[in-house]
């Protein structure tokens, strides 16, 4: 229940309070996951993301970013030396990024500046596997790592480009997923052809996003590898088996911390449950420098009715 007499803040207020270090009235909570849109237009997919804010009331908007980094013009693989040697700046009004942009333009502008806005970017490194160079990654950094360093640092300046664009639009930060667990990526592949982009990215639009996240992606991450990304907020699946807790990473870093609820069972349990769970990474979080979310996408079959139950535990309405 509300305590008597105590002030709501706005949902920017809260947010504000939290990445100033700063006692919120309640922990702010959002959640997200993939919508499967990528072949929409960017203005019926920001319907959709803006009818899903609404729906559930978050506390600020995750937008999910599903449009891929571009293949090169007339080639379906990239899988040697002179392959990555086609990947160049690009244009990126001329890409299905743009479709992004145009969605991350139109939300903001909806929201009038009621709620934060974080875009979601992948880091170079899984800009590269996801699509373009997919299967043939691991061989190519085994037998060609300077030309696998070579064509990252395209995709890097690319990315830059793109997260300056998308903050130009009024965006509070970029939500960058970054391969980060021993499932995913190796420690050494990890500090070779992973974090040095990655922190590129950071840097260079440090000032321009006061809530610029580094999702932490996988099980059985370095958390001491993962400090010094020059972000506000650090977000990883903090309830899984082998990953650092919410707590362990506050006494180690001096920025916010994302999570508290796992995102694995939230379509394999009764809402009760859920709402038990979420009061349950509340405490996990702490009374300061905590966003209360999932701790990475959620099933896009998620139940209405449970999802709107977590959501208003955490905001004190149940």
């Amino acid at each position: 229940m509300k305590e008597e007499g105590k002030k709501m803040m706005t949902k920017t207020e809260r947010i504000d309070a939290v990445l100033s270090g700063q006692k919120p009235d309640r922990d702010p909570i959002s959640c997200w996951y993939h919508f499967g849109t990528q072949y929409l237009p960017g203005e019926k997919y920001a319907d959709i993301v803006f009818s899903f804010y609404e729906y559930y009331g978050f506390d600020w908007l995750k937008v999910m970013n599903d449009y891929f980094y571009p293949m090169p013009v007339g080639y379906d693989a990239l899988k040697s030396v002179e392959d990555l040697k086609q990947l160049k700046p690009i244009e990126i009004d001329a890409t299905p990024l743009h479709e992004q942009l145009t969605a991350i333009d139109i939300i903001n502008n909806r929201l009038k500046g009621e709620a934060y806005v974080c875009d979601t970017i992948f880091d170079p490194y899984q800009s590269l596997q996801k699509s373009p160079v997919g299967e043939y990654l691991p061989r190519l950094m085994k037998e060609e790592p300077q030309a696998v360093l070579d064509a990252l640092e395209i995709v890097t300046q690319n990315t830059i480009e793109y997260a300056k664009r998308t903050l130009a639009l009024g965006t509070h930060g970029i939500f960058m997923s970054i391969l980060s667990g021993e499932d995913k990526i190796s420690k050494q592949d990890f500090l070779v052809f992973e974090k040095p982009f990655a922190m590129k990215v950071f840097a260079a639009v440090k000032e321009m996003g006061p809530m610029n996240t580094a999702h932490l992606h996988g099980k059985h991450i370095d958390i001491d590898e993962c400090l010094d990304f020059p972000v506000a907020v650090l977000s990883w699946e903090d309830r899984q088996v082998g990953n650092p807790s919410l707590q362990e990473v506050k006494r180690k870093w001096s920025g916010a911390v994302m999570g508290g609820i796992d995102n694995t069972i939230m379509t394999r349990r009764t809402p009760e449950f859920l709402m038990k769970h979420t009061l349950e990474g509340i405490e996990m979080g702490g009374k300061s420098r905590f966003f209360l979310a999932n701790g990475c996408s959620s099933p896009a079959e998620m139940d209405t009715y449970a999802l709107k139950a977590i959501v208003d535990v955490a905001q004190q309405r149940r």
